[in-house]
Order: structure tokens, then sequence, then C-alpha cells
């Protein structure tokens, strides 16, 4: 069976398998099918994990602000349906419904990144803030290595997972990485690492 079908009949599972990757179908000796996530840990720093924790606060408080408004729209006009504004505040609570599920997943399976090991590295690990410099250019960028539960480009979070996150893990101070991109191949040179 298709994931994306999976999905679209078992709705709160998109955020289990959006944060675990993992999924099985199991056929019991019964015949009966049963769906079986498979959790892996989420590594994630400190700052990362209270982050998440305060925007699920957020959500939270922004879920119980649609729920009012959606009953003061019933309330307002009891024979319209999904119309308006009672229509947008229903698709912005299952948003947030979708995005609570998802951290409270990764919560629920985060493992800390030990910053204190990462400390006085010499290679780029999970945590690490490195020092690149794209070639051919003469300008330095930083990029701090997280999990996918933090991921932020435009701040610098870049993802293991990601194409740059892979080719860095394990690079060394003037050590060049190669990154196949869509526009071609790009180098990084490690200036530094912390």
């Amino acid at each position: 069976m298709d994931v994306s079908v999976l999905e679209t009949e078992f709705p709160k599972l998109s955020a289990i398998v959006a944060c675990h990757k993992v999924l099985r179908l199991y056929v019991g000796s019964s015949g009966q099918a049963k769906l079986v996530v498979l959790r892996r840990s989420v590594p994630i720093t400190a700052d990362g994990l209270q982050r998440l924790r305060e925007e699920l606060v957020k959500l939270k408080e922004r879920r119980r602000e649609a729920a009012e408004l959606i009953q003061q729209s019933r309330e307002d006009s009891p024979g319209a349906r999904d119309e308006g504004e009672g229509g947008e505040t229903k698709n912005e609570q299952a948003f947030i419904e979708g995005r609570i599920l998802e951290i409270e997943a990764v919560i629920s399976s985060a493992e800390i990144i030990d910053e204190q090991e990462i400390q006085g590295s010499d290679i780029v690990r999970l945590g690490s803030t490195v020092t690149v410099r794209p070639m051919p250019k003469r300008t330095d960028v930083n990029y701090r290595i997280v999990g996918p539960a933090e991921v932020d480009p435009k701040n610098g979070f870049l993802s293991d997972e990601s194409p740059v996150g892979k080719a860095l893990l394990g690079a060394k101070v003037g050590d060049t990485v190669e990154v196949a991109t869509p526009t071609g191949v790009r180098k990084f040179k490690v200036k530094a690492i912390s």
C-alpha cells in the first residue's frame, strides 16, 4: 500500500511519517493489516527543543482561539457551512492541529545533542557550527548542522540529511567538500569548526 494512500486514510499519520520517516504495514496471521510506525530518535539541540516547546504553547493557544472563532461563527450564522471566515478558520485550525501533532512527535522522540561533546572537536559533527567559504566566492558563511526538526536555512541551520549537511559531516578545517546540486557541483572549503 502506498504511504500517500495511508496518509489520506489516516490523517494523523502524516505528522508521524514526516517526523519519523519509517512506516511498515504488517499483515498478521489473521489476515488483519496493522500499521506500525518504527520510531527513531530525533536529534535536536537543547535550544531547538526549547524553541519547539515554546511554539507548542503558542499553537495550543491559537487552537483555543480558532475553536472559539468557529463556535462564534456557528452561533452567528447557524445555516452557513464552511464559508467565509469560518472556513478559513477551520483551515487554520487543521494546520495548527497538524503542526501540534508534528511537534509533539518530535518532542517525544527528542535526543538532545551533547554540545559539550562537540566543543573542541576537529571534525564537523551534528550540532557543530562550521564556517565555510563557497568556492569561488570570497565571503565566508556560517552553518550549524542540526537534525531535521531544527532546519532553518535562512538562519544558517542546515539538516544533517541535506546535501550540504551530509557533505560537511566528518570534514576538517582545510578540507574542501563537493556537493551535487541541481545547478551543478558546488565546492565548500571548511574554514573553522566550533
